[in-house]
């Protein structure tokens, strides 16, 4: 038989898939083997005991300080003996009051001296789960047979098929709600063709199937990072109680109406569209004369047909609209947007972000499908996605500089931060991105003003393209028959013989393919076309997964607040906060000082002495003494205390809680007599 070769641009554009393939399964590959576990989002800002410290008597109880609010359960806290022995009491205590976000844990009386070990677990309000262990000793340290773990919640294979699961979802609805809006906004007779039918639809699978992985995962995700778990009904019924388990059931439900509306579209809707008139006079319209023109007065089109799809396209928009809406909330209403600043304005941004990127990039894919495996589609449906991306891109600017202000919310944090360095990358893909948009604007302005013989060249094409199709639908090719110039169907019979069925099949399918290349390839400006949008393609997935990877970076606000925690300075390093506050009441016997101890003299509990003197140096029997902590840069405060009297001129308070970090100025107000008052203060740096 005659072999007909690919022309040029088909052979290089061949050549060129398998190597851009392995690019983009090594970009990946890397974002998912660098990309370490869930980083935390909420921290332990303090503990009482502290890391590290010798006590000389056994606390009541175990607390830990956190920069935002997590949720923890009765084994979230377990406290260790030095032969690994569990000896708190297992009952969670929540002291949260205000913006401070405390929990404990008992611990059973009479302990020995020695070291303890306590391990923590718990999940930040952005579903990210966060762990880490201490020890603090009583009496003395000593040797320990508990062995610190060193492995991050989160991590792990559990982690890693949790992060593919993310990542598959992302991916699932960007391709399901861009692919069946390409079709209601841009090529309405896209409904009735194959590719874009298979690409939606395995999208919702993709969708679905990401989701179940999620909730099942959950369980070990957040805990013992054991696949077993994941028959843990209990642990199920756990995660559903919680924020993110509510979110994914709410996702499979928004799944199931997408399943009807997919349903419709691919079915009734197809088949509408399929008979408003032949697949040619709708080609030639939609290329030679545009979409503005495609409609005539009253609904019908130029050959006075009744067009009856506008009302199910209206339909099929708005509701697909409000799933899509729900189906975006349930990432918002879960992660990064549900926390920190204004989260009533980031929500609604989020998933006004999500719809805008899954439109863009999203159709994107679906055109790219119809440009290599659809080749009539029309001019306007093309014309039309770029009205719609510029769109979405607009929606995408405005809500993106909100939220990097939101998560960033400094400069030094957009280059100092992992979130801001990956913000930067983000940012730059993006630019690239709308560069070889503009690439695909110009093929798309060539394609409108093409010649009209052009256009017939490529209906011509697509003729004979559907002839061989009916030709080859019927199994009657005779070897060695040149297709390409055949359009009538020649009658041969199927041989008896299954290997030569099996040869002539092949020799069909070759002959096919031969052919849907040369369509693709009739018309050089699709030719253009389809390139660049390739490219774009190339670029949204690395894009996608880069913002995937943002999704589970601690934001850059959170990490620079934290930064600022851990590099305050207190009064006198690794020691408590010594003040003395002379005082003069103006009354008789009204002189005298306080002299201040605060231990250990950093952010989360201390304990408060109080020591009066006179001018003489005796002790000073105040009838009443108060304290109050003030912390102006963060608008907290006053802090009100009342130290209890434990000696004559001696006061003392336990369990003084100073939440934040930073330039702490101490009121102490004393009373010397029924009338004589004064208060003195002093600013005191507190780490």
């Amino acid at each position: 038989m005659t072999a007909t070769a690919p022309a040029p641009s088909t052979a290089r554009a061949t050549a060129f898939l398998p190597r851009l393939a392995l690019v983009l399964a090594a970009l990946l590959a890397t974002l998912f083997t660098a990309a370490s576990p869930a980083t935390a989002h909420a921290a332990l800002t303090a503990s009482d005991p502290k890391d590290g410290a010798v006590v000389a008597t056994a606390p009541a109880q175990v607390t830990l300080s956190f920069s935002e609010q997590v949720a923890m359960g009765d084994d979230s806290i377990r406290v260790l003996d030095p032969q690994a022995k569990r000896v708190d009491t297992g009952e969670l205590r929540d002291m949260c009051s205000g913006n401070t976000i405390r929990y404990g844990t008992a611990l059973h009386s009479g302990l020995p001296n020695g070291t303890y070990t306590v391990a923590w677990q718990a999940v930040s309000a952005d579903s990210h789960p966060i762990s880490g262990a201490f020890t603090f000793s009583i009496g003395a340290p000593s040797a320990t047979d508990v062995t610190l773990p060193t492995a991050q919640a989160g991590g792990g294979p559990v982690g890693i098929a949790y992060g593919i699961a993310r990542y598959a979802a992302y991916a699932g609805f960007t391709v399901l709600v861009g692919g069946a809006a390409f079709i209601l906004l841009c090529w309405r007779r896209g409904a009735a063709e194959r590719p874009l039918q298979k690409l939606v639809v395995r999208a919702w699978v993709t969708l679905t199937v990401a989701t179940l992985a999620m909730l099942v995962l959950r369980t070990p995700y957040t805990g013992s990072g054991n696949f077993s778990d994941v028959f843990d009904l209990d642990g199920l019924r756990a995660v559903l109680q919680t924020k993110t388990g509510a979110s994914l059931v709410s996702r499979l439900l928004l799944l199931g109406a997408a399943a009807l509306f997919v349903a419709v579209l691919f079915g009734v809707y197809a088949r509408r569209v399929a008979g408003l008139g032949p697949d040619e006079a709708e080609r030639a319209e939609g290329e030679t004369e545009g979409a503005d023109q495609a409609d005539g007065p009253n609904g019908s089109d130029e050959a006075g047909h009744p067009d009856d799809t506008s009302d199910l396209t209206f339909g099929l928009a708005i509701g697909g609209a409000v799933v899509t809406g729900g189906i975006a909330a349930t990432w918002a209403l879960s992660e990064h947007a549900s926390t920190g600043i204004q989260p009533g304005i980031a929500m609604p941004a989020d998933i006004l972000h999500l719809m805008a990127v899954a439109t863009w990039l999203g159709g994107l894919a679906a055109l790219l499908v119809a440009l290599h495996k659809v080749p009539g589609i029309e001019r306007a449906a093309v014309r039309h996605f770029s009205q719609v991306a510029f769109v979405s891109v607009l929606v995408l600017a405005v809500t993106g500089v909100y939220q990097s202000w939101r998560q960033l919310g400094s400069w030094s944090a957009l280059t100092g931060t992992e979130y801001g360095q990956l913000l930067l990358l983000k940012i730059g893909l993006v630019a690239v991105l709308l560069g070889i948009a503009y690439m695909s604007r110009t093929w798309t302005a060539r394609l409108a003003d093409a010649p009209a013989d052009a256009a017939t060249a490529v209906t011509t094409v697509g003729q004979t393209s559907a002839d061989v199709s009916r030709e080859t639908a019927t199994g009657a090719v005779s070897e060695g028959t040149d297709v390409s110039r055949e359009t009538e169907p020649v009658p041969v019979p199927v041989p008896a013989d299954p290997e030569r069925a099996a040869q002539l099949a092949r020799q069909r399918a070759a002959r096919e393919s031969a052919l849907e290349k040369r369509v693709r390839d009739a018309d050089p400006d699709r030719a253009g076309l389809r390139r660049s949008v390739l490219a774009e393609a190339a670029i949204a997935v690395i894009l996608l997964a880069v913002t995937t990877v943002l999704t589970s970076t601690e934001p850059g606000r959170t990490v620079e607040q934290e930064t600022g925690r851990g590099s305050t300075a207190t009064a006198v390093p690794d020691r408590a906060v010594k003040i003395t506050l002379p005082f003069d009441t103006g009354g008789p016997n009204g002189k005298g000082s306080v002299r201040l101890e605060l231990d250990p003299g950093r952010v989360g509990a201390n304990t408060l002495h109080l020591w009066a003197d006179s001018a003489d140096g005796a002790p000073f029997d105040l009838p009443e003494i108060k304290v109050a902590f003030t912390l102006p840069a963060k608008d907290i405060g006053p802090l009100p205390l009342v130290p209890e009297q434990a000696a004559p001129g001696h006061w003392t308070a336990a369990g003084v809680q100073l939440p934040l970090a930073g330039e702490w100025r101490i009121d102490v107000t004393v009373r010397t007599s029924d009338i004589d008052q004064t208060t003195v203060q002093k600013t005191v740096k507190i780490g």
